[in-house]
């Protein structure tokens, strides 16, 4: 379902030259949930944004389904894949209603718009119909995502690209938006791109889990790795063992 190869990306040129993502490959068949996980700043989110369309300034190949993504996207393009980013506050503009946030994504990739479609999208993510005429400051950190999440899936996308999506929320609401994740991808077959920082959210949620280091790949681990503390690179063993002493060390 997703095809990258020799994925490449540079801030700036010259001694102040940010190399990003050193030429990385990555694929993932369909239906399978695989995660990254790294540093801030490894590059992760930046792996994200090519993949969306959001970043333009990469070198390589991506394929997504089959079809090769350009650097300026088409509709037909993006219709492939919607991401879910982490503030949903900050993704859902503060003056539209829910509805309308809902209602211009389904446009904008010309499918119908109508209430029934809206209340629909809400009802799949638990939230009631009425929500589509509330503004965002009016729901909680954990229902604005279920919104952001509806507005990805509203587009009918294989592809669902999830960056740090419950790293803003409580405990409590961090399960119920992962298990909500879990049973959209049971039911729509969705492949699934998750970036995180937190090894037993991926650890729950990704078939594989990619640890990525200064814009490379450096391991290949599965959640019985993590949850054996096993690894075979120093760096990978550094962030299982400091997600394994946050965990000792929380109430």
């Amino acid at each position: 379902m997703i095809e990258i190869r020799q994925l490449d990306i540079t801030y700036g040129e010259g001694e102040t030259a940010n190399h990003v993502v050193r030429g990385i490959d990555l694929s993932i068949g369909e239906g399978e949930s695989v995660g990254i996980v790294g540093e801030s700043g490894c590059g992760k989110s930046t792996v994200l944004r090519s993949l969306v369309g959001l970043e333009r300034g990469w070198r390589g190949s991506i394929q997504i389904g089959g079809r090769d993504m350009p650097q300026v996207r088409r509709i037909a393009d993006l219709r492939l894949a919607q991401m879910v980013f982490q503030d949903p506050f900050g993704s859902l503009h503060p003056r539209h209603r829910i509805g309308t946030a809902l209602s211009e994504a389904a446009r904008c990739m010309g499918l119908r718009a109508d209430p029934d479609r809206i209340a629909a999208a809400l009802e799949e993510v638990g939230l009631p119909a009425g929500f589509a005429d509330r503004f965002p400051h009016e729901l909680s950190g954990g229902q604005r995502q279920r919104v952001a999440i509806a507005r990805a899936l509203i587009v009918e996308p294989p592809v669902i690209l999830l960056d740090e999506p419950t790293s803003a929320l409580d405990v409590s609401v961090q399960a119920e938006i992962l298990n909500l994740l879990s049973d959209r991808r049971e039911e729509r077959g969705l492949t699934y791109l998750f970036v995180t920082h937190d090894l037993s959210v991926v650890s729950h949620m990704c078939d594989r889990i990619l640890v990525m280091e200064k814009g490379v790949f450096s391991e290949e681990l599965t959640a019985d790795d993590i949850g054996a503390a096993r690894a075979t690179t120093p760096y990978a063993q550094h962030l299982i063992d400091a997600s394994l002493l946050g965990h000792d060390t929380n109430p």
